[in-house]
């Protein structure tokens, strides 16, 4: 296992890693929800809407696209072999036929052996996936480079693949779910672990050099490194960058897993979008908790057991947005709705190709 990244861990050094002196404060505890009316602060606009289909993903996407313009990177996660959960690819080809015209879906290789390990393997996945409807880009194809990390605790700059830089703007279109390390993988997770580098940049946020665990870095401190890398590839866009988060087929498991994560058990809900990446992921997490314990408990415990939380209350820390935000109701008329309104009625889940 060593030999899988060695050669990364010998580069930590280089990461111009900032050592947190203190731990986390009390209040940062990542597996205590926070309740709304506990929030202080500004709010953020967020769409919603039910349409779990290509229509609701071009609707969503719309409300948030003003500042999309120029060479423009997809940063979607397109999943190991055959994976069961993620966004359908017809839904991603009408939005990009529609409103993308001439975008690249980007992608980096992973840190763990798998279908996505190698470019050469990628390739292979990816039409095995179906994303052969426009070009793909991975992003560390031809190496790295780094980008400035503002206010970090554990990084003054992150590993990236170096073709981000040749994008203009980035629309991020994330499978929200649960996570093995994370807790949940939202917009957050999609940039932060998704525009890091597979050798280098992933290995400064999971592991600690010189020991022989790859994923040691686990809880809070894992969500803080995850959430400084995310800032580093947000700030470089400066504004242009949308968020939009597919809430459906939610496993526990990530897109990672493919064919092996677990069965999904908690509802189907819709797609949001948002210019806040704090405020979009915090209403997924916020309708998640609104819904029944028979259809929540397992992602929940996922998220608590994980810290997962600490990824919403370090991008706030660290000035990415708000956690308080105006939910939108697409479908009905545009008016504001609370997270409990958006849980309301919804079906059990039933898996669907």
């Amino acid at each position: 296992m060593k030999t899988i990244f060695l050669t990364a861990l010998l580069s930590f050094t280089l990461a111009g890693c900032a050592e947190a002196q203190n731990n986390a404060s009390a209040d940062a505890d990542g597996s205590k929800y926070v309740p709304y009316e506990q929030r202080t602060g500004n709010e953020s606009v967020v769409y919603f809407t039910r349409k779990l289909s290509a229509e609701g993903l071009i609707q969503a996407y719309e409300q948030v696209c003003d500042n999309i313009k120029g060479h423009v990177g997809v940063k979607l996660h397109t999943g190991e072999p055959n994976g069961p959960n993620i966004i359908p690819r017809e839904w991603v080809k009408a939005l990009m036929e529609k409103d993308l015209k001439g975008a690249n879906i980007i992608e980096t290789n992973t840190y763990y052996k798998g279908g996505r390990y190698t470019t050469e393997d990628h390739r292979k996945t990816l039409e095995t996936n179906g994303w052969t409807f426009c070009p793909v880009d991975i992003l560390d194809e031809h190496g790295t480079t780094t980008l400035p990390v503002a206010g970090g605790k554990w990084f003054r700059k992150m590993s990236v693949g170096s073709n981000l830089t040749n994008y203009d703007a980035m629309v991020t279109l994330t499978h929200f779910k649960g996570h093995t390390q994370g807790g949940f993988g939202g917009s957050n997770k999609n940039i932060g672990i998704g525009c890091a580098d597979g050798r280098i940049g992933k290995a400064w946020i999971h592991t600690t050099p010189g020991q022989p665990n790859q994923w040691d870095k686990r809880e809070e401190e894992f969500m803080e490194r995850m959430t400084e890398s995310t800032k580093a590839s947000v700030d470089y866009f400066e504004g242009r960058v949308c968020y939009v988060n597919v809430m459906r087929n939610m496993s526990v498991s990530c897109d990672c897993e493919g064919v092996g994560a677990a069965p999904v058990v908690t509802p189907n809900v819709g797609i949001l979008s948002s210019t806040d990446i704090l405020a979009i992921d915090q209403a997924c997490v916020d309708i998640i908790y609104a819904m029944t314990e028979k259809e929540h408990h397992d992602l929940v415990e996922r998220i608590e057991t994980r810290h997962g939380l600490r990824q919403l209350s370090y991008m706030k820390e660290l000035g990415m947005g708000n956690n308080r935000y105006v939910l939108i109701d697409l479908d009905n008329g545009g008016r504001r709705i609370t997270a409990k309104e958006a849980a309301k009625g919804l079906k059990p889940f039933v898996q669907t190709k």
